[in-house]
């Protein structure tokens, strides 16, 4: 990955995620030296942290950066509006906060498939620009900021 082009660090926040991003690279048509999924860091504060203490420096240095940061929101309404507070303002453009209403083996369980599979449909509902996936429940408060991504993202990691 070139830290001077546009790519694209994804900081999950656990294992189910982390394999669910891993998923999304699957896809044939991501340009996959564009994006580099982290190793989970254990919790959705973890994430904020994470991201304030490793990387916030690194999104000043390398403007053509961009963060996913990946969270189960419990079911808890205030916690996305906790997680965006955690991003300066001049970020804003720059981090994305996506995840689950509840916690990724929900999403399982509702015969989604297995967490990768879950990935690469969410990939190509990215790239197809639909809402198969991104539209389930469990996902669709995700909206307004996988628009978003469509908008900034994408463009990035399906440029061919």
């Amino acid at each position: 990955m070139n830290k001077y082009q546009p790519h694209v660090l994804v900081l999950p926040e656990d294992d189910a995620n982390r394999q669910i991003a891993n998923g999304f690279v699957l896809d044939g048509s991501l340009a996959t030296r564009k994006i580099q999924v982290l190793e989970e860091v254990g919790g959705w504060s973890q994430v904020l942290e994470h991201f304030k203490m490793d990387y916030l420096a690194g999104m000043d240095q390398y403007p053509e950066r961009y963060m996913v940061l990946v969270i189960d929101l419990d079911g808890k309404e205030d916690r996305l509006a906790k997680a965006k507070a955690a991003v300066p303002q001049h970020l804003e453009d720059r981090v994305f906060i996506l995840g689950t209403w509840s916690r990724p083996e929900e999403l399982r369980q509702a015969g989604l498939g297995s967490y990768e599979q879950i990935g690469l449909k969410m990939a190509m509902d990215c790239r197809e620009e639909t809402d198969a996936t991104w539209g389930h429940q469990l996902l669709q408060h995700n909206h307004a900021e996988l628009q978003r991504l469509r908008e900034h993202v994408v463009p990035v990691l399906f440029d061919s």
